[in-house]
């Protein structure tokens, strides 16, 4: 068994420090926070069982990032995007500082929550793109292997993403006005 050994040992270095990128693109896929670590696990598992798939050279947290985005869409169309509306940021079991904050975070925190309810705000295909190329930091080749379409598809996505996003914005930041 020197072999299966030395296969999960490879795949504990190479996969394990990708958790948090797999987490986070799941916690966006699946919008609350028991999904995407439920995501996250099965994920894992399949990415263990198909391991010697996996060949040496490839981008593997692109090969990893592809699994965890196929394990979630699988699971948002079984369940026909019913999901648990949770806010990203939330803590369990964390009281809230009852001292006011200053203008300034108020602010910060304001713009944060605004462009998170944004994406969250976006249909699956621009949200996942968005996610893996401004908040992963992906590549449009990475991006495109992950997804399975091509560069200039990516390109396009990325683009209407970034114009609906703006939108968004753009009309909260003047309903707020009013």
């Amino acid at each position: 068994m020197m072999n299966d050994e030395h296969t999960r040992a490879r795949f504990e270095t190479l996969m394990l420090p990708l958790m948090n990128d797999a987490y986070n693109l799941a916690r966006w896929l699946m919008r609350n926070q028991e999904d995407a670590e439920d995501m996250v696990q099965e994920s894992y598992l399949k990415a263990f069982r198909f391991f010697a798939s996996y060949h040496e050279g490839t981008n593997c947290r692109a090969w990893l990032l592809q699994i965890v985005r196929n394990t979630c869409c699988t699971a948002l169309g079984a369940r026909k995007l019913r999901q648990k509306e949770v806010p990203i940021d939330q803590e369990n079991d964390q009281v809230e500082d009852p001292s006011p904050l200053p203008p300034a975070s108020l602010i910060k925190k304001a713009t944060v929550e605004a462009v998170r309810e944004a994406i969250e705000a976006l249909p699956v295909d621009f949200r996942e793109a968005l996610v893996l190329r401004e908040l992963e930091g992906l590549s449009y080749k990475e991006i495109s292997e992950v997804i399975g379409v091509p560069m200039g598809t990516v390109m396009s996505r990325l683009a209407r993403a970034r114009h609906q996003l703006y939108l968004i914005l753009s009309e909260r930041k003047e309903h707020d006005h009013l």
